[in-house]
């Protein structure tokens, strides 16, 4: 991706991937950080991206990036009621919250496209945020059976929204 395609898509998708990780973090600065953080990892690793995934592949950035300040022991330490009560600094227009509602409904759709028994685990993983254990307990399945069903239908849905392996 060369520098002008590069630009446009931080200016496309910046408050895109702002709202994705306010909604993981609960923390208007922590996002902020961690759309900078995303697009500087983008920026780093832009021959990775097929042209025209530019939007699923900053989401996944993204959330990835979230996912790992979560996990941190930064995270663990600061108290979740600070976190919790701070406000949102940017607020979504239209345009976005439509964008997000069509991408939703596309994964909606691979999922639903999905055999038995993916359809399943992922529709309890993704959509509606059930833990492994939870689903396991739900499906009457071992926990590592539904690990390894998740990472099966990861492939199959990366599959079906990027066209990659």
């Amino acid at each position: 991706m060369e520098q002008e395609r590069f630009e446009q898509s931080f200016l496309q998708y910046e408050r895109l991937i702002y709202t994705i990780c306010l909604q993981m973090v609960h923390s208007s600065a922590q996002a902020e950080d961690l759309v900078q953080e995303t697009f500087l990892a983008a920026w780093l690793h832009r021959d990775r991206c097929t042209p025209g995934t530019e939007k699923t592949w900053l989401c996944r950035i993204a959330v990835n990036r979230a996912k790992d300040y979560l996990k941190s022991a930064y995270c663990r330490r600061v108290n979740p009621d600070e976190t919790l009560q701070e406000q949102p600094v940017h607020s979504c227009t239209l345009a976005e919250i439509s964008e997000s509602r069509e991408t939703v409904r596309e994964i909606e759709g691979q999922i639903d496209a999905l055999r038995s028994p993916y359809r399943e685990v992922s529709a309890l993983y993704f959509l509606h945020s059930y833990t492994v254990p939870e689903i396991a307990r739900m499906l009457h399945r071992p926990d590592k059976t539904v690990h390894t069903q998740l990472y099966r239908a990861r492939a199959l849905l990366r599959q079906g929204l990027c066209g990659a392996a």
